[in-house]
């Protein structure tokens, strides 16, 4: 069998598991792939890997998979997350987007003195997020928590999880603050207006925290992030 189209699916899976389809799922495959019974379809549902399954009943409102083969291990993402402040729409998924590509385990939507945006869509952004994982080839999911404010997230915060934030004010502070692979991590990404002072003092103050600068030039939000996941996955990630 060979699986062209790769599905999200929450729902067990195993050797002969029946996978029920919702209509819009139904729509997907059989309408806009054009998919009959007998064709193969990747699964995964974030806890049981990733397993072929053929069509075994295909309609217009729904629809059977049948699990056959079990193709790849359960692989999770290292244990990092990326807290950010909501951008423009369009950005806001970019970021979301290339979180799940590049192994963010965990995406956390940020309220900053500075931050433009007030509200999210956290349905949207999780389903941004599925999408991302079946076109990347993960067989995780990140969550998308709902927007909170940094304050009362920093003032929760677990003493067993360092977290990095990333300053364009931090001249000279680089990645290798980081320190050794392995263990718990988040990273924060400060909002297109920066950090406010009193942010970056009680940032600074956690016994957890490291600041860390992302080179000589000022990026957009959407960048930053990308670029801070690369420097965390290449110092303390799954990165070989």
């Amino acid at each position: 069998m060979d699986a062209k189209v790769r599905l999200f699916i929450d729902h067990p899976l195993g050797a002969g598991q029946p996978v029920p389809l919702t209509r819009e799922q139904a729509h997907y495959l059989f309408s806009v792939m054009r998919m009959t019974e007998g064709g193969a379809v990747a699964l995964f549902n974030g806890r049981d890997g990733e397993w072929l399954a053929e069509v075994s009943e295909a309609g217009k409102r729904g629809g059977t998979l049948t699990c056959v083969t079990h193709s790849r291990p359960l692989r999770m993402p290292p244990d990092v997350w990326l807290m950010f402040a909501p951008i423009k729409k369009a950005r806001t998924d970019f970021i979301v987007e290339k979180a799940v590509e590049m192994g963010a385990a965990r995406i956390l939507p940020v309220q900053t003195a500075f931050t433009n945006s007030e509200r999210i869509r956290q349905d949207r952004l999780q389903a941004h997020a599925v999408e991302a994982a079946e076109q990347c080839g993960a067989t995780y999911v990140p969550e998308v928590a709902e927007l909170q404010k940094l304050d009362r997230l920093l003032g929760d915060w677990p003493a067993d999880r360092r977290l990095v934030f990333c300053d364009e004010a931090a001249a000279g502070e680089s990645a290798a603050a980081l320190g050794p692979r392995g263990g718990k991590w988040a990273i924060l990404i400060g909002p297109e207006g920066g950090f406010a002072e009193a942010e970056r003092t009680r940032l600074r103050a956690m016994d957890t925290s490291c600041r860390i600068a992302l080179g000589p030039r000022i990026l957009r939000a959407d960048t930053a992030a990308v670029a801070a996941l690369t420097l965390w996955q290449m110092s303390c990630g799954d990165w070989a």
